[in-house]
């Protein structure tokens, strides 16, 4: 099942679970008159389940582990209301809840297998030799995810029940759908992950060896600004490859573009002209790693290039602005450029991916890691032409779910 699907679904339940607890409490207020609403029976116990399934889901969102396992299967079982319910991956009980653990669970693995094969739930009698031990009869109901049967719910009761066949599939439908959430998020974060690799691997190496070079050309003419490019230096590349963390705060990326532009500028000194305006109250925004720097980085190599011929022009002085504003739910990057610009139909290629990899890889890369994030209407909106310059604008919503600094990204 796809991301956009399992929205679809959660956010069709979400509705259908609110229109139907909004439509008791109408009823429940019709009938009872103008005495006060305290809410039926049925609205009380529609709350309480709610809640329990909120508190169940939090951990079943890690995946399935016996950590997970064991924090979520007490909200579950209260969600069934049996006295006792164990979950279970392919290969062992992960965690129990409830009486009989000491006899029944040594059981749980042999009783599964036909349910982790076939997909399908079972119930079944526990043939329990202990004639005071109520647990009589029990529910297996498979747990599934993007690469088939996971594990297993395994629900028990003192009898044959339709109902409790009925709910305990329907609470591991539930997990279910936690579990491949799971996975998604799994999913997005390897492929953030890759897509910063790439990037870190087109650092280009000429922009390292150019900025030592320009470097140790200060050492002796001018050795106290030699030494503060040398901690520029240390601190952009530190930067850009550390290892944790997929977001950071916006403050941050402008402090590692303000390291490249000084490093740039000490090579190429009155040819590079860059006008920063900077709004004060967006920069504590979080945003995507990496997702800025590549852009000044790709606005300075379109300013400096000759126009037609994608080689650095000796005497063309490049103006590249940025600018960081507040707009309301948003903050509103701009960086914009006077260079060569681009022919608007080889953009799009770039874009989608279509054009040589290493041609644009940071335009790309940026924009399809913000529609990751912040989904399509968020991509990279680029205006240019050929011999008109670039102007960027990125587009980052101020709060958005799951998106936050690391509190050692600093």
């Amino acid at each position: 099942m796809t991301g956009t699907a399992l929205a679809a679904l959660g956010a069709a339940a979400a509705v259908l679970l609110a229109a139907g607890f909004a439509l008791g409490r109408v009823t429940a207020r019709r009938a009872a008159g103008s005495g006060p609403d305290l809410g039926t029976p049925v609205e009380r116990a529609t709350f309480h389940t709610l809640h329990t399934a909120s508190l169940a889901a939090p951990p079943l969102r890690a995946g399935l582990t016996e950590d997970t396992a064991r924090r979520a299967t007490r909200r579950l079982r209260t969600l069934l209301g049996t006295r006792a319910l164990c979950l279970t991956d392919r290969e062992t009980v992960l965690a129990w809840d409830g009486i009989g653990a000491d006899h029944h669970q040594e059981r749980v693995m042999h009783r599964v297998g036909e349910v982790l094969e076939s997909g399908r739930s079972q119930s079944v009698r526990t043939r329990c030799d202990d004639p005071e031990c109520p647990l009589r009869w029990a529910v297996i109901a498979p747990l599934t995810g993007e690469e088939g049967v996971l594990g297993t719910l395994v629900a028990y009761g003192s009898g044959e029940s339709a109902v409790l066949v009925r709910a305990a599939t329907e609470v591991a439908r539930w997990v279910s759908v936690q579990l491949e959430l799971a996975e998604l998020d799994r999913s997005r974060t390897r492929l953030i992950e890759a897509e910063i690799r790439a990037l870190r691997a087109q650092i280009s190496p000429h922009f390292i060896f150019n900025s030592l070079a320009a470097i140790a050309s200060f050492v002796r003419t001018d050795p106290e600004r030699a030494r503060e490019l040398l901690l520029e230096f240390a601190d952009f590349t530190r930067y850009s490859f550390r290892r944790h963390g997929d977001f950071t705060h916006l403050a941050d990326e402008l402090r590692c573009i303000e390291q490249y532009l000084a490093l740039a500028g000490a090579r190429f000194g009155d040819r590079l002209k860059v006008m920063l305006q900077i709004a004060p109250e967006v920069l504590p925004v979080a945003l995507p790693f990496l997702c800025l720097q590549p852009l000044v980085e790709n606005a300075v190599k379109h300013g400096l290039n000759a126009v037609g011929h994608g080689m650095e022009d000796a005497g063309r002085v490049c103006r590249v602005s940025i600018s960081a504003r507040d707009a309301g739910s948003e903050a509103v990057v701009t960086i914009e450029d006077d260079g060569v610009g681009m022919d608007p139909a080889e953009l799009r290629r770039i874009l989608a991916r279509e054009a040589d990899r290493s041609s644009g890889i940071g335009l790309s890369n940026v924009d399809e890691r913000l529609r990751q994030v912040y989904g399509d209407d968020h991509g990279l909106v680029i205006e240019t032409g050929v011999g008109a310059g670039m102007k960027i604008t990125v587009r980052i919503p101020k709060y958005r779910a799951g998106v936050h600094s690391h509190p050692g990204g600093s």
